[in-house]
C-alpha cells in the first residue's frame, strides 16, 4: 500500500481532514483508526481561534505522528492564498501546502485562473503545492505547467457527500496523466465512493466531513481505511472487464453428466 508523493514515502493512501470533530479526543482516535499519515488543517480557522504551533490542537497532531498539510481554505484570490501559504510555512516549518482558491460561493468550486496564478508563484517560491482543483483536464495540465507535481481533483463539491459525480472525467485524468500522483479530494460520502476512486487508479483519497460528521467518527475512519485498501488492492490485482452478455465461469463441452 505504500507509495511516494512529494519525495516522501507514505504507508497510507488516506489523507484525513481535521475540521468538525465532536472533540479533540475523537479526532485523535479517528486519526489513529484511519491509519492516515497526512492530515490537513485550515490555517484561517486556526488563526481565527488564536492558534499557533504550540497550542493544544497542534500538540495533538504532533502526538498522532501524522504529517501536517496546511491548507488555504477560505481564500478567494491568488494574492490571499500566497500570503497564507507563506504564513503556514513560517508557523509550521513545512513547504507543503494544500492550495485552495474558491471561485463560487454556492459550489465552492475552485477558481482555475486564480488557482494557476497562485500555484505558479508558490512553486517558484519552493513550495510543494497540492492544488485542490476540478476534474477539468486542461486546468490540470496548466497546474502541472505551473510547477505542481501533484493534483487533487474533486469527486464532488466539498461536503456534499455525492461521491464521484463524473467518473468519466476522473478516468480520463488518470489515463492522460499516468505518471502524476492524483488524490481525489472533496465530495466523498461513503467508503464505497473511496473504493471507486481507488479502483480508477487514483493514488489516494482525502476527505473530512464523511468521517467528522458520522454518528461514530472513529468507526467510520476505520471503514474508510479498509475501503481505500480494498480499492487499491483491486486495482493492482486487475478488475475484470464488464461484459454485455453472460460468460459462463465454468466452460462446459459435450453432454451434461451427473454424479
Amino acid at each position: 500500500m505504500s507509495f511516494e508523493i512529494a519525495d516522501t514515502v507514505l504507508g497510507s493512501r488516506f489523507f484525513l481532514g481535521t475540521a468538525g470533530y465532536p472533540s479533540p479526543q475523537v479526532l485523535q482516535q479517528a486519526i489513529s483508526a484511519s491509519g492516515a499519515e497526512v492530515v490537513t488543517v485550515g490555517l484561517k480557522r486556526q488563526v481565527a481561534a488564536g492558534g499557533g504551533t504550540q497550542n493544544d490542537f497542534f500538540k495533538l497532531i504532533q502526538a498522532s505522528g501524522a504529517r501536517l498539510l496546511p491548507n488555504t481554505a477560505g481564500c478567494r484570490s491568488a494574492r490571499e492564498a500566497v500570503a497564507l501559504s507563506q504564513m503556514a510555512r513560517e508557523l509550521f516549518g513545512t513547504h507543503w501546502i494544500k492550495l485552495e482558491v474558491v471561485g463560487d460561493e454556492h459550489t465552492l468550486q475552485p477558481d482555475p485562473f486564480e488557482l494557476v496564478a497562485a500555484a505558479t508563484e508558490l512553486a517558484r517560491d519552493g513550495f510543494e503545492v497540492f492544488p485542490y482543483c476540478t476534474d477539468d483536464l486542461v486546468t490540470c495540465q496548466r497546474l502541472l505547467d505551473a510547477g505542481c507535481r501533484i493534483l487533487m481533483p474533486w469527486g464532488a463539491p466539498i461536503g456534499s457527500g455525492q461521491g464521484l459525480i463524473n467518473p468519466w472525467a476522473l478516468r480520463t485524468l488518470r489515463a492522460r496523466l499516468p505518471g502524476v500522483p492524483l488524490v481525489v479530494d472533496a465530495g466523498i460520502g461513503s467508503p464505497a465512493d473511496a473504493v471507486q476512486a481507488m479502483e480508477l487508479g487514483y493514488d489516494a483519497v482525502l476527505l473530512n466531513s464523511a468521517v467528522a460528521h458520522a454518528r461514530d467518527p472513529v468507526q467510520m475512519a476505520r471503514a474508510f481505511r479498509l475501503g481505500i485498501e480494498a480499492g487499491r488492492l483491486a486495482y493492482e490485482a486487475g478488475i475484470m472487464a464488464q461484459q454485455d452478455m453472460a460468460v459462463a465461469s465454468t466452460p462446459v463441452t459435450g453432454r451434461p453428466f451427473t454424479l
